[in-house]
């Protein structure tokens, strides 16, 4: 069987999140559990009515719309034109969207607060761009202002991997096998689709990360990690047994 690659490891995102099936293997679900995750997360925060927030690698907006809804100003920013153009048609004058690569520089201590949610984060090729988006970030909120990154748990990730799974998803075959090393996660995504000439195949890189990782990269941005939850629930950190590390972290320099 002849497979079309659409993959480099350099840029893999750029195309993978530009595609729809991207969209179909992960988001083609009820707006509902974005709704009841942003419900806590704003009951935990308390944010103020009216106040600012980035939603950073936002792809279609559906939390940033969440967001907004509740009275919030938010600005999401995306890489994927596709995900950006399918944004905007959901602005208002308290919903604003903007492709934008997170690893540049963007609105300067403006913001409340700033997120960056399912793992948007750690598929760049070195630590310089990693530092550089945290830097996006850290920068952009104001001080005293909270960052919530929400990602994988690497010991639980590693311990919990199905290696090889499959999905029918509107008529669309997915065949995905995940493997890891010592420092990235890897996830290949066979597309099969009759629309298609042969299949499709996409490879996610995904750094692996830990909590002490993140606890540096924040500090060298002036910022603090104040709490860890190991899973949307709000739930206690476990480094074993926890899903995900959903940090909260607040800027305490400038």
């Amino acid at each position: 069987m002849e497979f079309e690659i659409c993959s480099m490891q350099q840029t893999w995102f750029k195309d993978w999140f530009n595609s729809p099936y991207y969209h179909q293997l992960y988001f083609n679900r009820d707006d509902k559990e974005a709704e009841a995750f942003i419900d806590k997360l704003i009951n935990y925060l308390k944010p103020a009515p009216g106040n600012t927030m980035l939603d950073v690698a936002c792809g279609k907006g559906r939390h940033s719309i969440q967001l907004a809804n509740k009275g919030f100003d938010v600005t999401g920013i995306d890489l994927s034109d596709d995900s950006i153009n399918e944004a905007m048609q959901c602005q208002t004058d308290t919903l604003h969207f903007y492709k934008h690569d997170m690893r540049l520089l963007f609105w300067i201590n403006y913001f409340d607060y700033a997120f960056n949610f399912f793992t948007s984060f750690g598929y760049f090729k070195t630590r310089r761009e990693h530092d550089n988006a945290i830097r996006t970030i850290a920068q952009s909120i104001k001080k005293d202002g909270l960052f919530v990154m929400d990602y994988l748990n690497v010991i639980y990730a590693e311990d919990h991997l199905i290696a090889h799974s499959e999905k029918e998803i509107d008529g669309i075959h997915f065949a995905i096998t995940k493997w890891y090393d010592d420092r990235h996660f890897y996830k290949k995504i066979v597309i099969e689709d009759k629309q298609l000439t042969a299949p499709l195949v996409y490879t996610e890189k995904v750094a692996k990360f830990s909590l002490g990782d993140f606890t540096e990269m924040f500090a060298s941005q002036g910022m603090q990690i104040q709490e860890v939850f190991g899973d949307y629930n709000f739930s206690k950190y476990d480094v074993k047994r926890s899903q995900r590390m959903l940090m909260i972290a607040k800027k305490v320099n400038w």
